[in-house]
């Protein structure tokens, strides 16, 4: 089994899912595509914390260049360099963690929207979800179809911050063979 190989791979994977987690963050800021809610600050609470630009985004993407970086051209066959392919794959671990965990409370709590003439989170602590029942998604005016953008993000970004997880995490089980038993390059195993 090559580490290197694995590493390679995992960087490669963990790319395009840092990409989607900046954009779909950078999108919740703004609703139906207009940045007056920005600008008046009718923002949902959970989009400022940016999950998915610090956690899924900034905080991983900078574990798959290093990782990336080390595992190329066979750079990756000391066992230093994987010991710190799991020191930052664990940074990417807790990154993805953050925006896993941001992402369920902006899918739990719901949007910031306007009912009636009063801007709120109509959904925060309703049981049931408004997940499950779309009924209750007419209750929100402002921003036009906030419900289904905050829905498609938030789930986009949950989705995308699990596969980091498991990707990083599978790089710091790659990472302790890497370490333990050496890795494989054009000369061998060290």
């Amino acid at each position: 089994m090559c580490t290197g190989k694995c590493s390679r791979c995992i960087a490669v994977a963990l790319y395009p899912l840092a990409a989607i987690s900046i954009i779909c963050n950078i999108v919740l800021f703004f609703p139906g595509g207009d940045i007056k809610y920005a600008k008046d600050g009718h923002i949902t609470e959970e989009v400022k914390y940016m999950g998915g630009l610090i956690g899924g985004g900034l905080m991983v993407l900078l574990p798959a260049l290093h990782i990336h970086l080390t595992a190329k051209q066979g750079c990756c066959g000391n066992r230093c360099g994987m010991f710190l392919s799991i020191a930052f794959a664990a940074v990417g671990v807790a990154g993805a963690l953050y925006s896993f965990i941001v992402a369920l409370l902006g899918l739990q709590n719901g949007p910031l929207c306007q009912v009636l003439l009063i801007w709120g989170t109509p959904f925060k602590d309703s049981d049931p979800s408004y997940l499950t029942d779309s009924t209750w998604w007419v209750q929100c005016t402002q921003p036009k179809d906030i419900v289904q953008f905050h829905v498609g993000l938030f789930s986009t970004l949950l989705a995308t911050s699990c596969l980091q997880l498991i990707l990083c995490a599978v790089q710091m089980i790659n990472g302790l063979f890497g370490c333990l038993c050496g890795t494989c390059n054009n000369n061998g195993p060290l």
